[in-house]
């Protein structure tokens, strides 16, 4: 019979709670982490066939170091936590997951959007405040109301999610501006893209959906800020070093922009002193990277890992980086 190869899922907790992992088990002998702190890494991997990562990080000492390693999947899209050419060098395989979480990440995105344009935190409140149990109408007024329907919405970074993002917003009648690379020149604005400047200032709603690249940190600062609609809202899912944080509070303080909803920042978990953290920045929604978590695509990343590893198994090469 031949030996079940061995595996370690590092931070098992990263995928949250309820996850199946049943058909993982049939595969392998699974030691599951929720937590792995650097120093244990090593340890953990000792005589470990597959080691199975989120987030937590596997440098060129600990790939050289794992002997018995053969595969490593990583259950998440990025591969920026593992050296890839390492594992190249020594013949370990690399897999990742991908477009587990389209539908997740598109409805959380319109969530922000429908949230800061019906104002809905800020009705909630005023009906706990008493507002409408002591209006002489029959609705309240106080708060503005837009409609999405035959608004601009500008998409920046246009891959999966970016298009899907893009199909909800011409479902709701909203009219798109798909950016061109940021930095490109006039004469590089491929067909159907639109510069970056223009779509700062002709967007209602602009959605963050690009990797975050020397190129692209920082983004959005208070010069690009300075140039929306003093009405548009900013929609960030990608990654949080994209927009200045310091900036965007100040926008939002000072009436610069309309709203924006946040699901990432630059350190997270967040310290102390991420200015996004506030509790009285005005028409802000913040959420905790929870985009992409509803429990069908945590399970789906898993499967994915799953079918990685079969796929191994038997020779192929799926999903494979390296």
């Amino acid at each position: 019979m031949t030996q079940r190869l061995r595996a370690a899922f590092l931070d098992f907790a990263t995928l949250g709670p309820g996850i199946d992992t049943t058909r993982l088990d049939d595969l392998a002998d699974v030691k599951y982490y929720a937590h792995t702190p650097p120093a244990l890494v090593q340890e953990r991997l000792d005589g470990v066939n597959i080691a199975i990562v989120n987030k937590a990080r596997l440098d060129a000492h600990t790939i050289r170091a794992t002997q018995s390693l053969k595969l490593i999947v990583l259950a998440a899209t990025g591969s920026d936590n593992v050296d890839l050419r390492e594992a190249a060098s020594r013949q370990v395989g690399v897999a990742n997951i991908r477009d587990y979480c389209t539908a997740a990440v598109v409805q959380h995105v319109f969530a922000m959007v429908l949230g800061l344009t019906r104002k809905l935190g800020e009705y909630q409140a005023a009906i706990y405040a008493g507002a409408w149990q002591s209006s002489e109408t029959f609705a309240l007024f106080d708060y503005s109301i837009r409609e999405l329907t035959g608004k601009t919405l500008g998409i920046i970074g246009f891959g999966t999610l970016g298009r899907g993002v893009a199909d909800l917003g011409r479902c709701l009648g909203m009219e798109l501006l798909i950016c061109a690379r940021p930095g490109a020149a006039a004469t590089d604005v491929p067909a159907g893209r639109t510069p970056f400047d223009e779509v700062l200032q002709h967007a209602d709603v602009l959605s963050l959906h690009c990797p975050l690249t020397d190129a692209t940190r920082g983004l959005i600062g208070a010069k690009e800020l300075f140039r929306m609609k003093p009405d548009a809202l900013l929609v960030n899912t990608a990654r949080g070093a994209l927009i200045d944080s310091r900036a965007l509070v100040d926008a939002l303080r000072q009436g610069q922009i309309g709203g924006a909803g946040i699901d990432v920042l630059e350190v997270e978990p967040p310290r102390g002193d991420e200015p996004l953290l506030a509790p009285d920045i005005p028409n802000l929604i913040l959420t905790p990277h929870i985009a992409w978590s509803a429990r069908e695509s945590r399970q789906r990343a898993l499967d994915q890992v799953v079918e990685n590893i079969g796929d191994f198994l038997h020779g192929g090469s799926l999903r494979r980086l390296v």
